[in-house]
This record gives C-alpha cells, structure tokens and sequence, in this order.
C-alpha cells in the first residue's frame, strides 16, 4: 500500500471513530428526551391514591362545615403550580350549580375552601354582564375573582348563612377580554364602569383589567387597568 492509500485508511479509521463517538452521543441525548418525556407524562397524571385521599378528607370537611346540599363532583390535581395545593376536591352546590374547591393548606395545616369567594364571584358577574356586554360589546367575555380565595374563612363566614359581598370591604379583579384592539374610548368606559360600580353602591373598591384578545387566542394590544 503507497503512502497515499496509508493515508486515507488512517483517515477512514479517524473518521469511523468520530462517527462512532458522535453516535455514542446522540444516543444518550436521545434516551434523556425518551426519558424526560416518559417523566413528564408520568408527573401529568395524577395518583389515584392521593385523588381518594383528597375526596375522603373533603366528604369529612363538608360533613362538618356544610350539609346535604353541597356535594363532590371530581378532583383537580395542579401539576404546574399554579395553585397553592396539588390537590383539591371539587365541590358544587346541587340547587344552583355553583362550584368550588376543597383543599387542604400546608401554611395553615387545615381544609380549606373557596366557596365564598367563588359564589360572590358568580353573584358580581351576574349584576355586571350587562353593562359590561351593552358598554364594551356583546362578544367581550370578562370574569371576576378574589386574590385570596379563602376569604370566607378569613372574615369568619358561615357558608350556610352566607351574606352579601356587599356588607364587606372586599377588593375583587374584573378582568374584561375585548375581541379587538383599543380605541380612544376605552378609558371613558372604564372610567364610567368604575363610577357605576360605586354610585349603584356595588362595589367600593377593586381593579379592573382590559385585556384585547381575538376569537383565536392571539393578543391584539397590550392589556391595562385601574384600582379603585
């Protein structure tokens, strides 16, 4: 063999190993994506022990704090931390359908529910989806909801003599969805919004957030809001 053909052997072998080497590595980069995806499917399901757990410890916090009226429909398991548990039962009440959450609270170490924020949310929405559809159009889409969901137990409120949010100092957000972009007169009916929810003594204080989104999820403007 002349040096030539050494030389491009040598360089087959050279590039062989690298081959191999590169393989080796694209190996192992595909079995942690096999293995992550595996992972986060797994983390996405929920168990259905700690499913029974919840349901159980909530039948027993209803039967003390509730009554017959109320029942558990489902369990809501939150895997992306976007609640202050992992797991909850969900609970509605069988005359008028309003649902809320069973929980319990590591910070207070006890259940917990929200349904007195979750029927003053429904109650603020029913007295607002007029003006709201008259004044910012049949198509804008808006709900109402407390930072502190387990209001109820904060101001020390018997869910089954519930009273109105009216007799409290409560700041809840409205958040408005506009299926179209801004315009100039947006501030004037915020501001009138605002105005009505004090002058018909609805609420005293609160924010308000406008945020402008079409019919497919895409944002059409940045979103803004007043406290009052």
């Amino acid at each position: 063999m002349d040096f030539y053909g050494k030389l491009l052997n040598k360089g087959g072998e050279i590039l062989n190993k690298y081959l191999k080497i590169a393989l080796g590595i694209l190996s192992v980069i595909l079995l942690g994506i096999g293995i992550l995806v595996v992972t986060l499917i797994f983390e996405m399901k929920p168990n259905k022990d700690e499913e029974e757990k919840i349901k159980i410890q909530a039948e027993q916090y209803l039967q003390d704090e509730f009554n017959d009226n109320f029942e558990i429909y489902d369990t809501l398991y939150d895997n992306m931390g976007n609640f202050e548990f992992e797991y909850a039962a969900k609970v509605r009440v069988k005359k008028t359908n309003t649902q809320f959450l069973v929980y319990y609270d590591d910070e207070t170490q006890q259940m917990v529910d929200t349904y007195v924020a979750d029927k003053w949310a429904d109650d603020l929405k029913t007295e607002l989806s007029p003006f709201i559809k008259e004044n910012f159009g049949k198509k804008a889409d808006f709900f109402v909801f407390f930072i502190n969901e387990n209001i109820g137990q904060e101001l020390g409120i018997d869910p089954l003599h519930l009273r109105s949010y009216k007799e409290f100092e409560i700041a809840p957000t409205i958040r408005i969805t506009v299926p179209r972009e801004r315009t100039e007169e947006d501030e004037r009916i915020l501001n009138e919004f605002i105005s009505y929810l004090k002058s018909e003594d609805i609420l005293r204080h609160g924010s308000v957030i406008i945020e402008y989104i079409d019919e497919n999820g895409v944002i059409l403007d940045d979103e803004w809001g007043k406290e009052f």
